[in-house]
């Protein structure tokens, strides 16, 4: 069985290492094969160089793949195009897998009614956890935990999988389609996202079975620069601009104000209802911000429903413009 593990990048030369050294300090898992495609999305620091000179550490099993269209959803849809293996798996520029990652996915797909796995996202902290950080809106900086349990993804279960640490057979992804381009951050450019949430979205509408694993487990470099209000305060709008793009596409079976949800607007009156009563007691940084956060979701949410513009989404198995753009090495250049 052959796992691609497909790494989109812009200009992080400087954290790629630590990716990749984990990659090779990985337990290998028996009759695993695994390659890795770096896809270099119009980077300009060294982030060729980096990878060329990893490329006599993995002896034929690193591949370099550019992709000039900017945005994450292009750069995975590149990698996928570029390789052939029978599974696909997803990881992030700023990411370190566990030991015992690969492990982990040679034994829960040795099972042929996986059809997909995701697993824990732990921070790395780049600088001190501020006090105004509590359990709310973790998914900003990539922190992910779904209890020490293996559970099925679905109904019942309240998390989806996340596309930095993903692993999908390859027929499935050719049923299902490729990464939506008109969702997900670009360099430079608005924090949109929520491509994750469409692909997990479509695996299930198509009946795909996946599996939350404890142990498939990265750790995720949190940078300073996003432990900061205004950071947060920026994700939490494009999330909810996100979350409205996704709403016009897919309209929700539930109750709507204005087109907007009624549990999102819910949500962000009991927490200000709840902000309300806590400062007769104890002022708490946490909650306060957290409230805020969410009527900045809901901002979004209606800005993304009602106003924000984005181009149609081309056919998701259309791959030819992919596979024209990209240009692949496998060895010095």
């Amino acid at each position: 069985m052959r796992l691609d593990v497909v790494i989109p990048t812009h200009n992080r030369a400087t954290l790629l290492p630590r990716t990749l050294d984990s990659l090779l300090a990985a337990d290998p898992a028996e009759g695993l094969d695994v390659a890795v495609t770096v896809v270099d999305n119009r980077s300009t620091d060294d982030t060729r160089a980096v990878i060329e000179s990893y490329m006599p550490r993995f002896p034929g099993r690193l591949h370099y793949v550019y992709e000039s269209k900017p945005g994450r959803s292009h750069a995975l849809n590149a990698g996928i195009a570029a390789t052939t293996g029978d599974l696909v798996g997803m990881l992030d520029d700023d990411e370190e897998v566990d030991r015992g990652w690969l492990r982990t996915i040679g034994a829960a797909f040795n099972d042929p009614a996986t059809d997909f796995i995701g697993g824990p996202y732990l921070p790395r902290w780049g600088a001190a956890r501020p006090d105004w950080l509590g359990p709310g809106y973790l998914a900003a900086i990539g922190w992910a935990e779904s209890g020490p349990a293996v559970q099925q993804f679905g109904p019942g279960f309240d998390a989806m999988l996340m596309g930095g640490n993903a692993i999908i057979r390859r027929s499935i992804l050719d049923r299902v389609g490729r990464y939506s381009v008109d969702l997900g951050r670009t360099p430079g450019g608005r924090l949109l996202s929520c491509e994750d949430e469409d692909m997990y979205t479509r695996l299930l509408e198509i009946g795909a079975r996946g599996f939350y694993r404890p142990d498939l487990i990265i750790n995720h470099y949190v940078p300073p620069e996003r432990l900061t209000k205004g950071y947060f305060r920026r994700w939490c709008f494009w999330h909810g601009v996100s979350q409205g793009v996704l709403h016009k596409r897919r309209p929700a079976p539930v109750a709507q104000v204005l087109g907007v949800p009624r549990y999102v607007i819910g949500l962000a009156v009991r927490g200000t209802i709840e902000t309300a009563r806590s400062l007769f007691r104890r002022r708490d940084p946490a909650r306060i911000f957290k409230t805020e956060l969410d009527w900045l979701e809901v901002a979004g949410f209606t800005y993304g429903r009602h106003l924000y513009r984005t181009p149609p989404p081309p056919p998701h198995d259309d791959q030819a413009s992919n596979r024209k753009e990209a240009r692949l090495t496998s060895g010095a250049s």
